[in-house]
């Protein structure tokens, strides 16, 4: 019988991806999403697809799919800054109570199940690069703490359920990922960038410019991820791209891909924002035989056609919205 397969988040930039990759796998793909920060235009081409159903529900309420499931990847949940700091509560609730439901689930249909981390359960980090080894440096009641802590709460259950009810787990930790279908207003650094040269603005940095980040290309990450599900290995593993660059050398990269003569200005770092990202994928490497194999140089320029493509509709950025790095 055909494999079949829960994705929540699934009108996201990841689980939109995830959706496109299951169904070309041949799988029959449930898709889940309440929409508050996913775009349905990201999977509408999938609708008159035979093998793919959606259902708008909340994850942080009771969740009933009928019929068998094989796999459930959970990937519902604000992932930037502005969206977590506009909705705090929600996004609580998706990682605490979404997760819960979602693990139930498993349980009942004997599904394996993998969970979307993230970098963020390492903080601001003291150890570089970060190895899965490391507990992170993360402060509990700050701004960016209803992120990071329900995260950490996800992976925490998730290995509860495993060792308890003997649940066929799976924990991804995402590093800073990037491509189509994300969203220009959504505070990330790189969409922000790319919003600002295409408006015209000047292109804001926190901090001084030296922090970093590791960029990996969606495509990557979809690879990371589908190898992850189908090992065998339960804990945490580390998906991304270990080029890493600083903010200020990314900014000029933004201004050179773009063609535009904007400057860089710059405004105080936000509260418990991270100095330092780059993962250790060793384990990534030994275990699921992955690496990125897309350049920087080649992935920004797809991102960046698929943004001057879809300009009109995405420059809708209010002027209340800050971006973060």
């Amino acid at each position: 019988m055909r494999k079949r397969i829960l994705i929540t988040g699934a009108a996201g930039f990841l689980g939109s991806h995830l959706c496109d990759r299951f169904i070309a796998e041949g799988y029959q793909v449930v898709g889940m999403d309440n929409l508050i920060t996913g775009d349905i235009k990201n999977i509408e081409h999938l609708f008159p697809h035979k093998d793919f159903e959606f259902y708008n529900h909340d994850v942080s309420n009771y969740v009933h799919v009928a019929g068998k499931l094989d796999y459930i990847l959970h990937f519902a949940s604000p992932a930037s800054p502005i969206d977590y700091l506009k909705i705090p509560i929600q996004t609580l609730k998706v990682g605490s109570l979404g997760t819960h439901n979602l693990l139930g689930l498993a349980k009942e249909k004997k599904a394996r199940f993998l969970i979307a981390s993230t970098s963020e359960v390492y903080g601001d980090p003291n150890v570089h690069p970060q190895p899965e080894t490391y507990w992170g440096n993360v402060n509990p009641v700050g701004p960016r703490s209803v992120y990071d802590e329900a995260k950490r709460f996800q992976e925490a259950i998730t290995m509860a359920y495993h060792t308890f009810h003997g649940i066929e787990t799976r924990i991804v930790r995402i590093f800073n990922t990037y491509g189509p279908r994300m969203r220009l207003n959504d505070g990330r650094v790189l969409p922000a960038f790319i919003g600002q040269a295409l408006r015209g603005e000047d292109l804001t940095i926190f901090g001084d410019g030296t922090q970093t980040r590791s960029f990996c290309y969606v495509d990557d990450l979809i690879e990371g991820i589908y190898r992850l599900l189908m090992s065998d290995y339960v804990f945490p593993v580390n998906i991304g791209n270990p080029n890493e660059i600083t903010m200020n050398d990314f900014a000029q990269e933004i201004i050179k891909l773009t063609e535009t003569s904007q400057k860089i200005v710059y405004h105080p770092l936000p509260q418990d924002d991270p100095k330092q990202r780059q993962p250790d994928i060793t384990k990534a490497k030994a275990i699921l035989n992955w690496e990125p194999k897309v350049s920087r140089e080649e992935g920004l320029k797809i991102t960046y056609s698929y943004f001057r493509k879809f300009s009109s509709e995405q420059l809708i950025e209010t002027k209340e919205n800050k971006s973060f790095n």
